[in-house]
């Protein structure tokens, strides 16, 4: 008789074990789980959780096979089994709960000036540019002979906590670590495991990387210095990471195939074993709730003992309700576009110039050419006929009916020499690559070239390339696909947390995937990338959280999260709020920036924190009405089953209302509890600011604190009614010390009743 079926789907399962569990049945459809057991009640005659997990399969040849034991980011393991075998096991004393596993999404020279971090002072040279730190990056591994990871000016000794290693494989071998790269594992089996397949067939056994997205990160958050890293010929300077001296462990959970939440748990789980200090993971699983999502899981864990997770927001905005990671005990990073410009000047027979945007990679000059209008191709949406009529010139592209993409790649296609593009959309900042010689320039200067174009017999232009500056606009702006809030995870706590630079982010890239294309057919590499995505913003704020563990080793996780999220800035570089990026920008609300932009130096010195506990967090679970057995999934212990004090009020650095229709008045009340961290007696008063209607007031009203640790508990009231349907109402409090040097600010948001939890509702 067959035994097995054809088919064969990842899932999750989640288990408390009290006692021996049965001897499963077998099945034909498998499928893969994670199980989380409570290994208080394994029996005393085994001497390893891993041997007890092992002793409750058949031993035979049809036993279903243990892909990973978890101890640290919960206490379980992830196996193959059949429906009727997973039903077996439902029976069992100490079942908790069971779900599929999931797909996973993944979500610099110039960007560390854009946040302020210097020399001469601030958190830099506070912390030490967070020597001996260590960041675990959770992402596709590493190419470790990137110059961004040699250990040049690198402290040699190992911290004596860290318990990692390097783990050679498939075109890795070990001694590729340093005194940089002290650790790389690599988890495939969650992969092997969907596909049937053996990693060597697939390129899947070691943390090689063969996508490219990790060896971004990982030197984004923590590259060393590496002078004239530039992407052909734009952002040219020297690469480094937010925090340069601190030391990488890389966890390679996400290959080219996909990525599996059961990989991702045991990198997790690893990386908490090691000793991490500071764990960056840029991807999240959408739509899970936070007892079936392995970074809220293994994040609780990191939690407890003080690590801090960053994770990256997603990249499906610019709706509301479209963030992943929205964990309360996470810190979720929006992505913000910066004030630099890569572009080229177009300049035209008679000697006028014009600025605009590209990033033709090529040391090229489109020189004196004819420039071609004509409105049979002036939508640029056919190659074929800008072969016929503009083939050999300068084509000028000013269709708002086409996609600015569909007209990019028509040209590419047709072999014109060069194209002017006109269009308005913010959005095209946000770009990353340009297939064809061409430049973006406004609809105010394409009026005057095509003006040109028109009037002028034998009309000519050329383009120059490789030009990069500190533009005129308003930066930041929030970048219109980062994800934004509420939470579909816990819409009560607000998220993202911050936003950082993620746009255009220019970090260390591999050689075996192209980073450019010339035409339909060239292909370009280079050891330096700009890559967009909350992906690279998720880093940013990674490398700040290592130089503030750092510079304050005494802070718990929630403190480091409160420190950057109270002191970042809601204003851009004009000193106006920070809008969204966009075909209408508007002023970002806090779904879209949180708190704002990330400010390292402000961070390390907040004056005030709001920190909390691990009970403080399933106080909030059990307001969410979660059952023991899902609260225990993410806690991994009954130390936490006590419910007595659930509240939604957690003692979070921001707040959030909710409101059913606009002709309801919306009236709400928030305790919280702040902590001074400054040093010698210090008196804050508090200063409200609202928008779109909100009123809101703070009892009381000044808090006078005379020496450091000390608490003081307060009341926001909020109150508001909404002028219209589906509307986001929002304002601040900020406690300013008297003496003007410390201002602590947390947004405050009403948010629509059907917009925040329709996750809910799916589920």
């Amino acid at each position: 008789m067959n035994l097995f079926c054809s088919s064969h789907i990842n899932i999750i399962i989640i288990l408390s074990i009290w006692s021996f569990l049965p001897v499963l049945c077998l099945c034909n459809s498998k499928a893969t789980y994670i199980v989380h057991m409570d290994k208080s009640h394994m029996p005393k005659v085994f001497t390893s959780y891993h041997n007890w997990y092992s002793s409750t399969l058949i031993d035979s040849a049809a036993t279903p096979s243990i892909l990973y034991s978890y101890d640290n980011a919960l206490h379980g393991f992830s196996v193959s089994l059949s429906q009727e075998q997973l039903e077996t096991l439902k029976q069992t004393p100490g079942f908790i709960s069971a779900y599929r596993d999931r797909e996973t999404t993944l979500d610099t020279t110039q960007s560390y000036t854009f946040l302020s971090l210097n020399h001469s002072h601030g958190l830099w040279p506070a912390s030490n540019y967070a020597q001996n730190v260590v960041v675990g990056v959770i992402d596709s591994g590493i190419w470790p002979e990137s110059e961004s990871f040699k250990d040049h000016g690198m402290e040699t000794q190992t911290p004596p906590k860290w318990k990692g290693k390097c783990e050679g494989g498939q075109n890795f071998d070990s001694s590729l670590c340093n005194s940089k790269l002290i650790g790389a594992t690599y988890f495939n089996k969650g992969l092997l495991a969907a596909h049937q397949a053996d990693a060597t067939k697939i390129g899947a056994d070691s943390v090689r990387d063969t996508v490219g997205h990790g060896t971004h990160t990982a030197s984004t958050v923590a590259g060393n210095y590496v002078n004239g890293a530039s992407y052909f010929g734009y952002a040219k300077g020297t690469a480094r990471g937010i925090a340069p001296r601190a030391k990488i462990a890389v966890y390679k959970v996400a290959w080219a195939q996909e990525v599996y939440a059961s990989d991702i748990l045991a990198g997790l789980d690893k990386a908490i074993a090691d000793g991490v200090d500071v764990i960056s993971i840029s991807m999240g699983l959408n739509m899970a709730p936070l007892y079936e999502d392995p970074v809220a899981i293994a994040a609780f864990s990191a939690m407890e003992k003080g690590v801090v997770v960053s994770a990256s927001a997603g990249n499906a905005g610019p709706l509301l309700g479209t963030l992943h990671n929205g964990i309360p005990w996470v810190l979720t990073v929006g992505a913000s576009n910066t004030e630099r410009v890569f572009g080229g000047t177009l300049i035209l027979g008679n000697g006028k110039r014009f600025s605009g945007w590209t990033l033709f990679p090529a040391s090229a000059t489109v020189n004196g050419l004819p420039l071609v209008y004509h409105k049979n191709v002036s939508a640029c949406d056919s190659s074929q006929l800008l072969s016929r009529v503009a083939r050999g010139g300068v084509v000028i592209c000013d269709s708002a009916d086409v996609n600015l993409n569909e007209q990019m790649e028509h040209v590419t296609l047709s072999g014109v020499y060069g194209a002017v593009f006109i269009s308005s959309d913010p959005k095209v900042f946000e770009r990353r690559k340009m297939t064809c010689p061409g430049l973006v320039i406004s609809p105010r200067d394409g009026e005057n070239v095509i003006k040109y174009a028109r009037g002028t017999p034998r009309a000519s232009a050329t383009i120059k390339f490789q030009e990069t500056y500190l533009g005129p606009k308003r930066a930041p702006t929030v970048a219109s696909y980062s994800s934004r809030g509420p939470s579909s995870e816990c819409p009560w706590v607000l998220k993202p947390d911050v936003v950082a630079p993620g746009s255009s982010i220019l970090a260390a890239w591999i050689p075996d995937v192209p980073a450019a294309r010339i035409g339909p057919n060239v292909v370009l590499n280079t050891e330096y990338n700009l890559m967009s995505g909350t992906s690279m913003a998720c880093p940013h704020a990674s490398g700040v959280v290592a130089l503030l563990k750092n510079a304050h080793p005494e802070w718990s996780a929630s403190a480091i999260r409160s420190a950057l999220t109270t002191t970042a800035n809601p204003l851009d570089n004009t000193g106006k709020p920070i809008e969204e990026s966009g075909d209408w920008p508007q002023r970002a609300s806090p779904l879209a920036m949180g708190a704002g932009l990330i400010d390292p130096n402000r961070a390390l010195d907040p004056g005030l924190v709001y920190d909390a506990s691990p009970q403080d967090y399933v106080n909030l679970l059990c307001a969410m009405n979660l059952t023991q057995a899902q609260i225990m999934a993410i806690t991994r212990s009954k130390a936490y089953s006590n419910c007595s004090r659930a509240s939604y009020d957690l003692n979070y650095p921001s707040f959030v209302a909710f409101y059913a229709d606009k002709s309801v008045k919306v009236e709400t009340k928030f305790r919280r509890i702040v902590t001074y961290v400054g040093d010698g007696p210090a008196v804050y008063t508090a200063r409200v600011s609202s928008y779109n209607g909100t009123a809101i007031s703070v009892s009381p009203n000044r808090l006078v604190f005379k020496n450091k640790h000390e608490k003081r508990k307060f009341t926001l009231s909020f109150k508001s009614q909404m002028d219209k349907d589906y509307d986001v109402a929002f304002g601040s409090l900020q406690w300013v010390e008297e003496t003007g040097r410390h201002l602590v600010r947390s947004p405050v948001v009403l948010v629509p009743r059907n917009v925040a939890f329709n996750f809910q509702t799916r589920i």
